[in-house]
Protein backbone atom coordinates (compact mmCIF):
# COMPACT_ATOMS: atom_id res chain seq x y z
CA UNK A 1 0.00 0.00 0.00
CA UNK A 2 3.02 2.29 -0.21
CA UNK A 3 2.68 5.00 -2.80
CA UNK A 4 5.62 5.12 -5.23
CA UNK A 5 5.22 8.79 -6.02
CA UNK A 6 6.24 10.71 -2.88
CA UNK A 7 4.82 14.14 -3.85
CA UNK A 8 1.39 15.58 -3.22
CA UNK A 9 -0.54 17.51 -5.86
CA UNK A 10 1.03 20.69 -4.56
CA UNK A 11 4.50 19.14 -4.63
CA UNK A 12 3.96 17.79 -8.14
CA UNK A 13 2.90 21.25 -9.28
CA UNK A 14 5.97 22.78 -7.68
CA UNK A 15 8.21 20.28 -9.49
CA UNK A 16 6.53 21.04 -12.84
CA UNK A 17 6.97 24.76 -12.17
CA UNK A 18 10.66 24.25 -11.38
CA UNK A 19 11.22 22.33 -14.62
CA UNK A 20 9.35 25.03 -16.53
CA UNK A 21 11.63 27.65 -14.98
CA UNK A 22 14.71 25.72 -16.13
CA UNK A 23 13.39 25.50 -19.68
CA UNK A 24 12.39 29.15 -19.87
CA UNK A 25 15.67 30.29 -18.29
CA UNK A 26 17.54 28.40 -21.01
CA UNK A 27 15.31 29.65 -23.83
CA UNK A 28 15.13 33.30 -22.82
CA UNK A 29 18.36 33.65 -20.88
CA UNK A 30 16.68 34.82 -17.66
CA UNK A 31 19.00 33.73 -14.87
CA UNK A 32 16.47 34.63 -12.15
CA UNK A 33 14.18 31.85 -13.40
CA UNK A 34 17.07 29.42 -13.01
CA UNK A 35 17.60 30.53 -9.39
CA UNK A 36 13.88 30.25 -8.68
CA UNK A 37 13.76 26.74 -10.17
CA UNK A 38 16.74 25.65 -8.07
CA UNK A 39 15.05 27.06 -4.97
CA UNK A 40 11.86 25.08 -5.71
CA UNK A 41 13.82 21.87 -6.24
CA UNK A 42 15.70 22.44 -2.99
CA UNK A 43 12.48 22.93 -1.08
CA UNK A 44 11.00 19.77 -2.61
CA UNK A 45 14.09 17.73 -1.79
CA UNK A 46 14.10 19.05 1.78
CA UNK A 47 10.41 18.15 2.14
CA UNK A 48 10.99 14.59 0.96
CA UNK A 49 14.09 14.25 3.13
CA UNK A 50 12.23 15.41 6.23
CA UNK A 51 9.84 12.49 5.80
CA UNK A 52 11.98 9.68 4.40
CA UNK A 53 15.43 10.24 5.85
CA UNK A 54 14.24 10.13 9.45
CA UNK A 55 14.92 6.55 10.43
CA UNK A 56 12.35 5.27 12.91
CA UNK A 57 11.37 1.97 14.45
CA UNK A 58 7.71 1.50 15.29
CA UNK A 59 6.08 -1.22 17.40
CA UNK A 60 2.31 -1.48 17.52
CA UNK A 61 0.38 -3.28 20.28
CA UNK A 62 -3.38 -3.43 20.77
CA UNK A 63 -5.56 -4.26 23.74
CA UNK A 64 -9.34 -4.47 24.08
CA UNK A 65 -11.67 -3.78 26.98
CA UNK A 66 -13.42 -6.12 27.38
CA UNK A 67 -10.88 -8.43 25.77
CA UNK A 68 -13.60 -10.62 24.22
CA UNK A 69 -15.94 -8.70 21.93
CA UNK A 70 -19.58 -9.77 21.90
CA UNK A 71 -21.80 -9.56 18.84
CA UNK A 72 -23.92 -6.41 19.09
CA UNK A 73 -21.88 -4.86 21.90
CA UNK A 74 -19.05 -2.33 21.94
CA UNK A 75 -15.45 -2.75 22.99
CA UNK A 76 -12.70 -0.15 23.34
CA UNK A 77 -9.55 -0.77 21.30
CA UNK A 78 -6.41 0.86 22.70
CA UNK A 79 -3.46 1.11 20.30
CA UNK A 80 0.05 1.81 21.60
CA UNK A 81 2.64 2.90 19.03
CA UNK A 82 6.27 3.04 20.10
CA UNK A 83 8.30 5.44 17.93
CA UNK A 84 12.04 6.14 17.73
CA UNK A 85 13.04 8.96 15.40
CA UNK A 86 16.19 11.04 14.95
CA UNK A 87 14.35 14.01 13.43
CA UNK A 88 11.09 15.67 14.43
CA UNK A 89 8.12 14.16 12.64
CA UNK A 90 5.11 16.14 11.41
CA UNK A 91 1.53 15.25 12.34
CA UNK A 92 -0.42 12.86 10.17
CA UNK A 93 -3.56 10.82 9.85
CA UNK A 94 -3.75 7.24 11.12
CA UNK A 95 -6.19 4.47 10.23
CA UNK A 96 -6.53 0.86 11.34
CA UNK A 97 -7.89 -1.94 9.15
CA UNK A 98 -10.96 -3.71 10.55
CA UNK A 99 -12.14 -7.17 9.42
CA UNK A 100 -15.74 -7.88 8.42
CA UNK A 101 -16.49 -9.22 11.88
CA UNK A 102 -16.03 -5.77 13.45
CA UNK A 103 -17.46 -2.35 12.77
CA UNK A 104 -16.12 1.05 13.84
CA UNK A 105 -14.27 4.20 12.82
CA UNK A 106 -10.58 3.40 13.38
CA UNK A 107 -9.03 6.69 12.33
CA UNK A 108 -7.74 9.94 13.75
CA UNK A 109 -4.89 12.44 13.96
CA UNK A 110 -1.41 11.08 14.56
CA UNK A 111 0.47 13.67 16.65
CA UNK A 112 3.76 15.33 15.71
CA UNK A 113 6.83 14.07 17.56
CA UNK A 114 9.96 15.90 18.62
CA UNK A 115 13.47 14.59 18.05
CA UNK A 116 14.27 11.44 19.97
CA UNK A 117 18.05 11.88 20.13
CA UNK A 118 17.97 12.76 23.81
CA UNK A 119 15.32 10.38 24.98
CA UNK A 120 14.18 6.80 24.59
CA UNK A 121 11.24 5.52 22.63
CA UNK A 122 8.25 7.83 22.38
CA UNK A 123 4.84 6.28 23.00
CA UNK A 124 1.70 7.38 21.18
CA UNK A 125 -1.68 6.26 22.58
CA UNK A 126 -4.59 5.88 20.16
CA UNK A 127 -8.08 4.48 20.74
CA UNK A 128 -11.39 3.79 19.03
CA UNK A 129 -14.58 1.82 19.62
CA UNK A 130 -15.60 -1.32 17.72
CA UNK A 131 -18.85 -3.27 17.67
CA UNK A 132 -18.96 -7.04 17.16
CA UNK A 133 -20.78 -7.96 13.95
CA UNK A 134 -19.81 -11.56 13.20
CA UNK A 135 -18.84 -14.38 15.54
CA UNK A 136 -15.35 -15.85 15.17
CA UNK A 137 -11.68 -14.94 15.55
CA UNK A 138 -10.71 -11.93 13.43
CA UNK A 139 -7.54 -9.86 13.03
CA UNK A 140 -7.25 -6.10 13.35
CA UNK A 141 -4.54 -4.36 11.35
CA UNK A 142 -2.30 -3.28 9.88
CA UNK A 143 -2.07 0.29 11.15
CA UNK A 144 -1.34 2.94 8.50
CA UNK A 145 -0.06 6.47 9.07
CA UNK A 146 -0.16 9.08 6.30
CA UNK A 147 1.91 12.20 6.93
CA UNK A 148 3.03 15.26 4.94
CA UNK A 149 5.78 17.82 5.40
CA UNK A 150 4.96 21.30 6.81
CA UNK A 151 4.73 22.75 3.27
CA UNK A 152 2.41 20.01 2.05
CA UNK A 153 4.72 19.11 -0.83
CA UNK A 154 5.69 15.50 0.06
CA UNK A 155 3.81 12.63 1.63
CA UNK A 156 4.68 9.38 3.33
CA UNK A 157 2.39 6.40 3.74
CA UNK A 158 3.71 4.02 6.40
CA UNK A 159 2.14 0.66 7.16
CA UNK A 160 2.91 -1.15 10.41
CA UNK A 161 2.40 -4.84 9.75
CA UNK A 162 1.44 -6.02 13.24
CA UNK A 163 -2.03 -7.57 13.36
CA UNK A 164 -3.97 -8.43 16.51
CA UNK A 165 -6.38 -11.39 16.76
CA UNK A 166 -9.74 -10.49 18.27
CA UNK A 167 -12.30 -12.99 19.54
CA UNK A 168 -15.92 -12.11 18.78
CA UNK A 169 -18.28 -14.11 21.00
CA UNK A 170 -21.95 -14.85 20.25
CA UNK A 171 -24.58 -12.32 21.25
CA UNK A 172 -25.62 -12.61 24.90
CA UNK A 173 -29.31 -11.82 25.43
CA UNK A 174 -30.74 -11.05 28.86
CA UNK A 175 -33.51 -13.64 29.32
CA UNK A 176 -36.32 -13.44 31.89
CA UNK A 177 -35.76 -15.51 35.06
CA UNK A 178 -37.68 -18.67 35.87
CA UNK A 179 -39.18 -17.12 39.01
CA UNK A 180 -42.68 -18.43 38.32
CA UNK A 181 -41.40 -22.00 38.43
CA UNK A 182 -39.22 -21.94 41.54
CA UNK A 183 -41.01 -24.84 43.19
CA UNK A 184 -40.86 -26.87 40.02
CA UNK A 185 -37.41 -26.26 38.64
CA UNK A 186 -35.13 -25.55 41.58
CA UNK A 187 -32.40 -22.93 41.39
CA UNK A 188 -31.47 -20.63 44.23
CA UNK A 189 -35.18 -20.21 44.87
CA UNK A 190 -35.69 -23.90 45.61
CA UNK A 191 -32.60 -25.78 46.76
CA UNK A 192 -32.84 -29.46 47.58
CA UNK A 193 -32.00 -30.51 51.15
CA UNK A 194 -31.01 -33.65 53.01
CA UNK A 195 -31.68 -33.82 56.72
CA UNK A 196 -29.32 -36.07 58.60
CA UNK A 197 -31.42 -36.03 61.79
CA UNK A 198 -34.75 -37.74 62.36
CA UNK A 199 -36.72 -34.63 63.33
CA UNK A 200 -36.46 -30.92 63.92
CA UNK A 201 -36.00 -31.49 67.66
CA UNK A 202 -32.86 -33.57 67.04
CA UNK A 203 -31.13 -30.99 64.81
CA UNK A 204 -28.21 -29.04 66.25
CA UNK A 205 -28.64 -25.27 65.83
CA UNK A 206 -25.86 -22.74 65.41
CA UNK A 207 -25.86 -18.93 65.11
CA UNK A 208 -26.81 -17.49 61.74
CA UNK A 209 -23.91 -16.41 59.49
CA UNK A 210 -24.11 -14.09 56.46
CA UNK A 211 -24.75 -16.22 53.38
CA UNK A 212 -26.80 -18.90 55.15
CA UNK A 213 -30.07 -19.72 53.45
CA UNK A 214 -33.19 -18.39 55.15
CA UNK A 215 -34.68 -21.85 54.61
CA UNK A 216 -32.28 -23.23 57.23
CA UNK A 217 -33.44 -20.98 60.08
CA UNK A 218 -34.37 -22.99 63.20
CA UNK A 219 -37.30 -20.95 64.46
CA UNK A 220 -37.68 -22.74 67.79
CA UNK A 221 -34.02 -22.18 68.67
CA UNK A 222 -34.27 -18.62 67.41
CA UNK A 223 -37.21 -17.90 69.75
CA UNK A 224 -35.40 -19.56 72.66
CA UNK A 225 -32.09 -17.68 72.21
CA UNK A 226 -33.53 -14.42 70.88
CA UNK A 227 -31.15 -14.52 67.87
CA UNK A 228 -31.25 -16.14 64.47
CA UNK A 229 -30.18 -19.79 64.55
CA UNK A 230 -29.80 -22.23 61.65
CA UNK A 231 -29.86 -26.02 61.39
CA UNK A 232 -26.35 -27.43 61.39
CA UNK A 233 -27.14 -30.88 59.96
CA UNK A 234 -29.26 -29.71 57.04
CA UNK A 235 -27.16 -29.78 53.89
CA UNK A 236 -28.04 -27.89 50.76
CA UNK A 237 -27.18 -29.23 47.33
CA UNK A 238 -26.96 -27.20 44.14
CA UNK A 239 -29.65 -28.06 41.56
CA UNK A 240 -28.43 -28.93 38.09
CA UNK A 241 -29.53 -27.94 34.60
CA UNK A 242 -28.48 -28.98 31.11
CA UNK A 243 -28.34 -26.91 27.94
CA UNK A 244 -28.17 -29.00 24.76
CA UNK A 245 -27.48 -27.60 21.30
CA UNK A 246 -27.83 -29.94 18.33
CA UNK A 247 -25.00 -29.23 15.87
CA UNK A 248 -25.87 -31.86 13.26
CA UNK A 249 -25.16 -30.24 9.90
CA UNK A 250 -28.31 -31.67 8.28
CA UNK A 251 -30.31 -29.34 10.51
CA UNK A 252 -28.36 -26.31 9.35
CA UNK A 253 -26.73 -25.09 6.16
CA UNK A 254 -23.35 -26.41 5.03
CA UNK A 255 -21.87 -22.97 5.75
CA UNK A 256 -22.49 -23.55 9.46
CA UNK A 257 -19.90 -26.34 9.39
CA UNK A 258 -17.27 -24.36 7.48
CA UNK A 259 -16.90 -21.17 9.49
CA UNK A 260 -18.63 -19.35 12.37
CA UNK A 261 -20.86 -16.40 11.60
CA UNK A 262 -22.06 -17.59 8.19
CA UNK A 263 -25.45 -19.22 8.93
CA UNK A 264 -27.96 -16.79 10.54
CA UNK A 265 -30.02 -19.65 11.95
CA UNK A 266 -27.03 -21.34 13.57
CA UNK A 267 -25.86 -17.99 14.95
CA UNK A 268 -29.27 -17.44 16.56
CA UNK A 269 -29.08 -20.93 18.07
CA UNK A 270 -25.61 -20.35 19.53
CA UNK A 271 -26.78 -17.03 20.96
CA UNK A 272 -29.79 -18.77 22.51
CA UNK A 273 -27.49 -21.42 23.98
CA UNK A 274 -25.12 -19.03 25.77
CA UNK A 275 -28.00 -16.79 26.85
CA UNK A 276 -29.81 -19.74 28.42
CA UNK A 277 -26.62 -20.77 30.23
CA UNK A 278 -26.14 -17.25 31.58
CA UNK A 279 -29.75 -17.12 32.79
CA UNK A 280 -29.57 -20.48 34.55
CA UNK A 281 -26.19 -19.80 36.16
CA UNK A 282 -27.42 -16.43 37.36
CA UNK A 283 -30.41 -18.16 38.94
CA UNK A 284 -28.12 -20.52 40.83
CA UNK A 285 -28.07 -23.67 38.71
CA UNK A 286 -24.97 -25.73 38.05
CA UNK A 287 -25.12 -25.91 34.26
CA UNK A 288 -23.64 -28.43 31.85
CA UNK A 289 -23.48 -27.57 28.13
CA UNK A 290 -23.46 -30.53 25.75
CA UNK A 291 -24.08 -31.46 22.13
CA UNK A 292 -26.98 -33.77 21.30
CA UNK A 293 -24.49 -36.62 20.84
CA UNK A 294 -23.19 -36.17 24.39
CA UNK A 295 -20.06 -34.18 23.56
CA UNK A 296 -19.22 -31.78 26.38
CA UNK A 297 -19.03 -28.25 24.91
CA UNK A 298 -18.16 -26.40 28.12
CA UNK A 299 -17.01 -27.44 31.56
CA UNK A 300 -19.65 -27.55 34.28
CA UNK A 301 -20.39 -24.03 35.52
CA UNK A 302 -21.42 -23.65 39.16
CA UNK A 303 -24.42 -21.57 40.08
CA UNK A 304 -23.68 -17.87 40.36
CA UNK A 305 -20.25 -18.11 38.72
CA UNK A 306 -20.73 -15.46 36.04
CA UNK A 307 -16.96 -15.23 35.48
CA UNK A 308 -17.05 -18.76 34.04
CA UNK A 309 -19.93 -17.71 31.82
CA UNK A 310 -17.74 -14.95 30.36
CA UNK A 311 -14.99 -17.51 29.75
CA UNK A 312 -17.50 -19.81 28.05
CA UNK A 313 -18.40 -17.04 25.59
CA UNK A 314 -14.86 -17.11 24.24
CA UNK A 315 -15.06 -20.88 23.73
CA UNK A 316 -18.25 -20.54 21.71
CA UNK A 317 -16.73 -17.95 19.38
CA UNK A 318 -15.50 -20.71 17.06
CA UNK A 319 -18.30 -23.26 17.47
CA UNK A 320 -19.46 -24.80 14.17
CA UNK A 321 -21.81 -27.55 13.04
CA UNK A 322 -20.66 -31.18 12.77
CA UNK A 323 -21.25 -33.88 10.14
CA UNK A 324 -23.10 -36.45 12.27
CA UNK A 325 -26.84 -35.99 12.76
CA UNK A 326 -28.82 -38.12 15.19
CA UNK A 327 -31.16 -36.78 17.90
CA UNK A 328 -32.02 -40.26 19.16
CA UNK A 329 -28.81 -40.34 21.19
CA UNK A 330 -30.19 -37.61 23.43
CA UNK A 331 -32.63 -39.99 25.10
CA UNK A 332 -29.80 -42.28 26.20
CA UNK A 333 -27.95 -39.37 27.80
CA UNK A 334 -30.74 -38.77 30.31
CA UNK A 335 -31.86 -42.37 30.77
CA UNK A 336 -32.04 -43.41 34.42
CA UNK A 337 -31.49 -39.91 35.87
CA UNK A 338 -33.67 -37.04 37.04
CA UNK A 339 -32.39 -33.52 36.57
CA UNK A 340 -33.60 -29.95 36.62
CA UNK A 341 -34.26 -27.85 33.51
CA UNK A 342 -33.20 -29.29 30.14
CA UNK A 343 -32.98 -26.67 27.39
CA UNK A 344 -32.80 -28.28 23.94
CA UNK A 345 -31.88 -26.01 21.01
CA UNK A 346 -32.24 -27.38 17.47
CA UNK A 347 -32.33 -26.15 13.87
CA UNK A 348 -34.60 -28.08 11.53
CA UNK A 349 -37.10 -30.04 13.63
CA UNK A 350 -39.71 -32.45 12.24
CA UNK A 351 -42.29 -34.90 13.60
CA UNK A 352 -39.81 -37.79 13.81
CA UNK A 353 -37.51 -35.64 15.91
CA UNK A 354 -40.38 -34.80 18.24
CA UNK A 355 -40.98 -38.50 18.75
CA UNK A 356 -37.28 -39.18 19.28
CA UNK A 357 -36.85 -36.64 22.10
CA UNK A 358 -40.20 -37.24 23.81
CA UNK A 359 -38.74 -39.58 26.51
CA UNK A 360 -36.42 -36.84 27.77
CA UNK A 361 -39.44 -35.01 29.22
CA UNK A 362 -39.79 -37.59 31.99
CA UNK A 363 -36.24 -36.91 33.23
CA UNK A 364 -36.46 -33.12 33.58
CA UNK A 365 -38.35 -30.81 35.92
CA UNK A 366 -38.58 -28.20 33.13
CA UNK A 367 -38.02 -29.51 29.57
CA UNK A 368 -37.81 -26.64 27.09
CA UNK A 369 -37.30 -26.99 23.33
CA UNK A 370 -36.35 -24.06 21.07
CA UNK A 371 -36.28 -24.67 17.30
CA UNK A 372 -35.03 -22.41 14.53
CA UNK A 373 -36.79 -24.17 11.63
CA UNK A 374 -39.71 -26.34 12.82
CA UNK A 375 -41.44 -28.42 10.15
CA UNK A 376 -45.23 -28.79 10.08
CA UNK A 377 -46.78 -29.65 13.44
CA UNK A 378 -43.51 -30.89 14.98
CA UNK A 379 -43.62 -28.36 17.81
CA UNK A 380 -47.25 -29.19 18.57
CA UNK A 381 -46.29 -32.86 18.87
CA UNK A 382 -43.39 -31.96 21.15
CA UNK A 383 -45.70 -29.82 23.29
CA UNK A 384 -48.17 -32.70 23.57
CA UNK A 385 -45.40 -34.89 24.97
CA UNK A 386 -44.56 -32.32 27.66
CA UNK A 387 -41.99 -29.97 26.15
CA UNK A 388 -42.35 -26.22 26.56
CA UNK A 389 -41.57 -25.17 23.03
CA UNK A 390 -40.71 -21.99 21.17
CA UNK A 391 -39.43 -20.74 17.82
CA UNK A 392 -36.12 -18.93 17.49
CA UNK A 393 -36.29 -16.28 14.81
CA UNK A 394 -32.82 -14.96 13.80
CA UNK A 395 -34.35 -11.50 13.43
CA UNK A 396 -36.81 -11.82 16.30
CA UNK A 397 -36.99 -11.31 20.06
CA UNK A 398 -35.28 -14.20 21.82
CA UNK A 399 -36.23 -12.93 25.28
CA UNK A 400 -39.89 -12.80 24.31
CA UNK A 401 -39.78 -16.28 22.78
CA UNK A 402 -38.08 -17.61 25.91
CA UNK A 403 -40.69 -16.07 28.22
CA UNK A 404 -43.59 -17.34 26.15
CA UNK A 405 -42.09 -20.82 25.87
CA UNK A 406 -41.79 -21.01 29.65
CA UNK A 407 -45.28 -19.70 30.20
CA UNK A 408 -47.15 -21.56 27.46
CA UNK A 409 -46.94 -24.72 25.41
CA UNK A 410 -46.14 -23.15 22.01
CA UNK A 411 -44.84 -19.68 21.18
CA UNK A 412 -44.12 -18.07 17.84
CA UNK A 413 -42.43 -14.71 18.24
CA UNK A 414 -41.51 -12.89 15.06
CA UNK A 415 -40.02 -9.41 15.11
Amino acid sequence: MRRLWPLTVRGTGALILALTCFVMASEFGVSELMYFGILLVAVIVASVASLYLSRRSDVVTRSLAPDVVTVGRESLVSVTVGVRTALPTPPGVWSDVLPKGLRGKPEGIFPALASGLRRSERVVELSYVVTGMRRGVHRIGPLAVRSTDPFGLARRHTVFGERTPVTVAPALIDLPPLTDFAGETGGTLHTTTNQLGQGADNLVARPYSPGDSMRRIHWRATAHRDELMVRQEEQESTPEASVVIDRGVLRWSTEAMQAPGTDPGFEAAVSACVSAVARLVHDGYAVEVIDSDGTLLAERIDGGDMAEVEAMLGQFATLTARRDDDLTRLTRLFAGVMTGPVILIVGRFDASDAQAVAPVVHHSSLPMLLAVSPVGDALDRAADSGWRVGVIDPDGDLAGSWANAVGRGVSHVIA
